[in-house]
């Protein structure tokens, strides 16, 4: 999330020739992670909406594996967009009438809801819950929310907490940056709307005639993280990348079609460069949803971006499609991950090296550091910006400049590979960089920069 004018992508940044001779070929599967559960997670979802598209009804079914080897006898259900609300009088986001599961209560602000499961599950054993779920979007130009006859509705679909080696994962919501650690799943959703609402969602999607005066909206979307879509009255532009990704422009009417034009071009461009540094973007298509009225700048879901008119933030929030998307992270814990590799790639995108601009860092204090979670810099907010976006892609410039741009390059690129729809950690970004630095040891650079873990 973040804002991040327009600039012609120059060949000083391109990959490297051993990168791109191979940017655009499939990358494997990752493994079946063992150190996390519950995976291999399957949402089947139908929605019916109201007139206004602000209002959804309909049920959920989530299938899914323990993929490790303790025996899971419960799951957690994360409901983040119950921050939103009043909780516990008042949540935007209800489930009921559970299958599959006995349900306890909401905790950590509604935003979590334990479901026991009827008999402990085993490892490589494969269950499902399922529920009637209710989704009201609230006033205000939000990443759920609504402003006037437009309506953004991200991370309101229940999803599944992670557990890993520390246990549970169920951090509070955080306004500031993200709160979200899901791992890869596939959605089918199926939307029933009025026909006077374009609804952008992440996918692929299928529009077929309900009935009178409404569309059925099918969307698919196979090893994403989560679902987002939007519902309006948008005016539509599409177009394809040279590389041969489809975009569509949704804009609010406040919008100009010069503005989508500029946007559209701007998202082409971005798609096919991020995808010759990190490997073939393969969700076939993006939809970018146009509100100048956002207060956030940009926010990135799987094949779905909301954003203001702003060439940086769409870079950037593109790039997300693989530093949280692709290549995920707890990004409550470590938000650098994901936050600063992709203002990195918005820079490169640009042409900007980054050029002494570890020399304006300045440390608030002792315990200030690049991989600080969320929970530090929600105390610490008015830093978040400054140093993990900013002091946080100057460290990944100097360590192109310590490694060497073709070393950097092909470690960004092999990184992305080796965790393509896993998970990053810390430990193992530094891992691969020292392995792509040789004798060189970086204990200096990882302390000078504060990059722990």
């Amino acid at each position: 999330m973040g804002i991040r004018t327009l600039a012609a992508f120059t060949a000083a940044v391109a990959a490297s020739t051993a990168v791109a001779a191979g940017a655009f070929a499939p990358a494997a599967h990752a493994a079946v992670d063992t150190t996390r559960t519950p995976g291999l997670a399957q949402y089947t979802v139908t929605l019916t909406s109201d007139t206004a598209g602000s209002s959804w009804t309909g049920h959920e079914t989530v299938a899914f594996t323990n993929t490790s080897p303790a025996a899971l006898s419960e799951v957690y259900l994360r409901l983040w967009d119950n921050y939103h609300g009043t909780c516990p009088s008042s949540t935007p986001i209800t489930a009921s009438n559970f299958s599959g599961g006995t349900a306890g209560s909401l905790t950590v602000g509604c935003t979590a809801l334990k479901i026991t499961l009827p008999a402990p599950l085993a490892q490589n054993a494969s269950t499902s819950i399922g529920f009637d779920l209710s989704i009201v979007v609230p006033s205000g130009a939000d990443r759920f929310g609504r402003d006037g006859a437009y309506n953004f509705i991200g991370n309101a679909l229940p999803v599944l907490a992670v557990r890993d080696s520390s246990g549970w994962h169920l951090d509070p919501y955080t306004n500031n940056g993200e709160s979200f650690y899901s791992l890869i799943s596939d959605f089918d959703v199926t939307l029933d709307h009025p026909t006077s609402l374009l609804v952008p969602a992440t996918g692929t999607s299928t529009d077929t005639p309900g009935a009178s005066g409404r569309t059925v909206t099918h969307a698919v979307a196979a090893k994403v993280r989560d679902f987002a879509w939007a519902a309006g009255p948008f005016t539509k532009t599409t177009g394809v990348s040279p590389a041969g990704y489809r975009v569509n422009v949704y804009r609010a009417s406040a919008i100009s079609s010069s503005s989508a034009a500029s946007m559209l071009s701007t998202a082409e461009g971005a798609l096919d460069a991020h995808s010759s540094r990190f490997g073939a973007y393969p969700y076939g298509e993006a939809d970018v949803v146009l509100d100048n009225n956002f207060w956030f700048g940009g926010m990135e879901y799987p094949g779905f971006v909301l954003d203001v008119v702003s060439s940086n933030a769409l870079a950037h929030e593109l790039a997300h499609q693989w530093f949280y998307g692709i290549v995920g992270d707890d990004e409550y814990t470590t938000p650098w991950l994901d936050e600063a590799f992709t203002d990195y790639a918005t820079d490169l995108y640009f042409g900007k090296t980054g050029t002494n601009c570890w020399n304006s860092v300045t440390w608030q204090s002792s315990s200030e550091r690049l991989t600080s979670s969320m929970a530090y810099w929600d105390a610490h907010s008015s830093r978040y910006s400054t140093v993990v976006y900013g002091y946080g892609k100057c460290a990944l410039h100097d360590l192109r400049r310590t490694l060497g741009t073709t070393a950097m390059t092909n470690l960004m690129y092999d990184y992305a590979q080796s965790h393509w729809y896993g998970v990053s950690t810390v430990p193992e970004f530094k891992a691969a960089a020292q392995s792509a630095a040789g004798s060189t040891s970086l204990s200096t650079f990882w302390t000078t920069h504060r990059i722990d873990g």
